[in-house]
């Protein structure tokens, strides 16, 4: 019954982590129970490898490795090759000047950070809303219950390459909404959604380890209270670890580095020695591959994808074209 009892609550915290990373609806109910359920097994329960207080001190105790590792990450994209300058995409448009424009995101989401990636490119100033993934109490006024979601002057769009496009119209006015991407860009767009976003979850959560490292960096930038933040690191990297084999057998992927090299050189080629898909500037399938590898920079995945890669060079230039954050602080 203890052994059924760990499984089922197991199950339910997967749903509410899954949701957290991939953007998708949790029954509120559910996670509560779950959670509820996690935190009276830390005092009255035996303890279990994932969740001892030696295991708990021991990760804790080191938690400023997370720091170092995101520098090292940093480093690596940084280094990987001669530091180019491009410049930003200057506006095109006069008429888009929004007064308010707010982001409902989750932090490690890669849907989010395409929004965000088009957004800081663009310098279009824009809020925050960090949602709670456990009880999702920052959009409980909208019906759609995913994320993003982005409020331009209280217009509200969602699906991030719905948002992209949408925003796009708005800078680009002059360009026909049929020709925001051409066929070579449409389709590396549709490769970042229907490919490169699941080959991440197998290669981010490989191991024990890299789920910790991977769910230490999501609660750091997350909106979570201290105990959630505990409950949701620990018990989310174990249900992810596992969850991330089911991904893996599902999306048919055999070896998991792998199939994140294959991909980062598929991207290359695609270049065809051009700085950029666009050509001599970004376009928006390199702002959608950009922005779906920016979460994770700092890991041990992203780390080994430039040592082992060619996708160096190009996220460079990437980085230095897109610029700082035009986030502002609410």
């Amino acid at each position: 019954m203890a052994t059924m009892n760990r499984i089922s609550r197991i199950a339910a915290i997967t749903r509410a982590v899954e949701g957290f990373v991939t953007g998708k609806p949790t029954p509120q109910r559910h996670v509560q129970v779950a959670l509820y359920s996690v935190s009276s097994n830390f005092n009255s329960s035996p303890k279990s490898h994932w969740f001892s207080s030696d295991r708990l001190t021991d990760h804790l105790g080191h938690s400023n490795c997370a720091a170092a590792h995101g520098m090292a990450g940093t480093m690596l994209f940084s280094v990987a090759a001669a530091q180019e300058v491009h410049a930003k995409e200057p506006r095109q448009s006069k008429e888009f000047m929004p007064n308010e424009v707010v982001l409902y995101q989750y932090e490690a989401c890669p849907f989010c950070n395409k929004v965000k990636a088009f957004l800081d490119y663009y310098d279009v100033p824009y809020k925050v809303v960090e949602v709670n993934p456990i009880n999702k109490k920052e959009i409980k006024w909208s019906d759609y219950k995913k994320v993003p979601i982005l409020m331009v002057d209280g217009e509200k769009m969602v699906d991030s390459s719905d948002i992209v496009d949408k925003l796009f119209q708005k800078i680009h006015p002059e360009i026909p909404v049929d020709s925001v991407s051409n066929d070579e860009g449409r389709k590396w767009r549709g490769w970042v959604d229907n490919h490169l976003v699941h080959v991440l979850s197998p290669n981010i959560y490989r191991t024990t380890s890299e789920a910790i490292e991977s769910f230490d960096y999501i609660t750091s930038h997350g909106n979570f209270s201290f105990t959630e933040r505990i409950i949701a690191k620990y018990a989310g990297a174990a249900a992810m670890y596992f969850v991330s084999k089911k991904l893996k057998k599902k999306h048919n992927i055999t070896d998991e580095r792998g199939a994140l090299y294959e991909a980062a050189e598929t991207w290359v080629d695609a270049l065809k020695g051009r700085e950029f898909l666009g050509g001599s500037k970004p376009d928006l399938a390199d702002l959608a591959v950009f922005g779906v590898l920016r979460p994770i920079r700092h890991l041990k995945s992203g780390r080994d994808m430039v040592e082992n890669t060619r996708i160096g060079e190009w996220y460079t230039r990437m980085e230095s074209t897109v610029g700082v954050s035009s986030r502002v602080m609410a």
